[in-house]
């Protein structure tokens, strides 16, 4: 186009000198020959010049309406690759949210048949040792009697002392300590710093009481400690312990709260993730949920929005 306009620009320059040329009064005697054809010339050129004119000018329209549609067009285009990129954006969450929801929904029956089949292990557990002890009772000895119900010679009378020894002691009765002041004194325990002694305690109300649902409780404060303490790798154990065998323990989502959250203390990201993830869906109401959430968005990690 610059090219286009310096030549129009140089052939209306030696038009107009042309022109002026011509208009120069000719002597009135000598006007020749070749001023006639110079003047034909000049005037051929100028036709020349508006016609090149005129083409330019059609075909500078021509351009500039290609370009216009161009525009348009790449417009349009660009319109029509946002809408479908926000499309799949969408279908994107939408699906993204339907794995994770049915991913927490298999992970919650999961997790229910496993505290099943802990409380069933647990139960036949409890049977077979009371089979055990039964046999035992059953196998013990009995004193032979004699024919009048009294015993046979050289037999003792149950609960008398031998003849020149001493009374011999009642067996030993096995010593369970009290659920209830067990407990409370473990939380008293934790809650003084004595971390030691309330994790004893805790741990005698799991072996004496493993069906009660104190024992999932005591379980929690075992992760607790160690998490004060700093023993990640051992909270993580005793909150899953948690969460396996008593998934339907208040405590439960602080168990899986923590339990992210030691597993992020451990530079174990994923996981820590994933963990905190499953507490939004199982709990999304509670107040872990929302800490979760915070935890979450703090790490620039997208949260999907509770339903």
């Amino acid at each position: 186009m610059k090219i286009a306009g310096t030549i129009r620009n140089r052939l209306l320059a030696v038009g107009l000198f042309a022109a002026v040329i011509a208009l120069v009064p000719a002597r009135a005697h000598a006007v020749s020959k070749e001023i006639i054809e110079l003047q034909t010339q000049v005037q051929q050129l100028l036709d020349m010049v508006q016609r090149l004119q005129s083409t330019l000018d059609t075909r500078f329209g021509v351009l500039q309406n290609l370009a216009q549609q161009t525009a348009d067009q790449a417009k349009q285009m660009s319109a029509t690759v946002s809408d479908l990129q926000q499309k799949l954006n969408a279908q994107n969450e939408a699906i993204n949210a339907k794995t994770d929801t049915v991913s927490g929904q298999v992970q919650s029956l999961n997790d229910s048949v496993d505290e099943l089949k802990s409380r069933i292990a647990k139960l036949d557990k409890t049977v077979q040792d009371l089979q055990t002890q039964l046999q035992n009772m059953q196998a013990q000895p009995q004193p032979a009697a004699g024919a009048n119900g009294t015993p046979a010679a050289g037999g003792a009378v149950p609960g008398s002392a031998p003849a020149g020894g001493p009374i011999p002691s009642a067996p030993a009765v096995s010593q369970t300590p009290p659920l209830q002041e067990t407990y409370q004194s473990g939380l008293r325990d934790y809650n003084a710093g004595k971390y030691d002694l309330a994790a004893g305690e805790f741990q005698d109300v799991l072996h004496y009481y493993p069906l009660d649902d104190l024992a999932g409780t005591a379980q929690f404060y075992l992760g607790e400690i160690a998490y004060q303490q700093k023993n990640y790798d051992e909270a993580v154990n005793a909150y899953s312990l948690v969460l396996e065998g008593f998934s339907g323990n208040p405590k439960a989502p602080a168990a899986q709260l923590h339990k992210g959250l030691a597993l992020l203390a451990t530079n174990k990201r994923d996981a820590g993730i994933h963990e905190l993830r499953l507490l939004i869906q199982r709990h999304p109401r509670t107040p872990e949920a929302a800490s979760a959430r915070t935890k979450l968005n703090a790490m620039g990690v997208k949260v999907v929005a509770a339903r």
